[in-house]
């Protein structure tokens, strides 16, 4: 009985030793492949009034994509944009919309800086006439 136990151990200690004669088929991998993706997200935020949005799409060195934002004056700004290796990156931007700046009342330069029609300088705001 110790034989045969003693003898599969010696079978079983060859099949487990590396195959030097053996060779496997050798398999080739391709470690650059061009760069390919597509992307998209966007952003409405009601309470900070953020409102954006981008998609772009990579297919090798070729990158072509758009976003567009609201800016702080109420227009939109969206920007159309292409970028590859002999044109160099391109943007076209585009507005829309009207500009509005709201009016603020009650806090002029003049009485900011100390420089009201009393004539002389106000002594809090650092500022002399000589």
């Amino acid at each position: 009985m110790y034989k045969v136990i003693l003898a599969l151990c010696f079978v079983g200690a060859a099949l487990a030793a590396p195959q030097y004669g053996h060779h496997e088929e050798e398999h080739y991998v391709d470690y650059y492949a061009p760069p390919h993706y597509k992307f998209d997200y966007s952003v409405h935020d009601p309470h900070t009034h953020d409102v954006k949005k981008q998609e772009e799409t990579r297919e090798g060195d070729v990158v072509k994509g758009y976003y567009s934002l609201y800016e702080p004056d109420g227009t939109e700004r969206i920007v159309h944009y292409t970028a590859d290796k002999h044109n160099g990156f391109n943007a076209v931007v585009e507005r829309k919309g009207h500009a509005v700046h709201p009016q603020h009342y009650g806090h002029s330069s003049e009485a900011y800086y100390g420089h009201g029609h009393s004539g002389g300088a106000s002594s809090s705001s650092g500022y002399h006439h000589y």
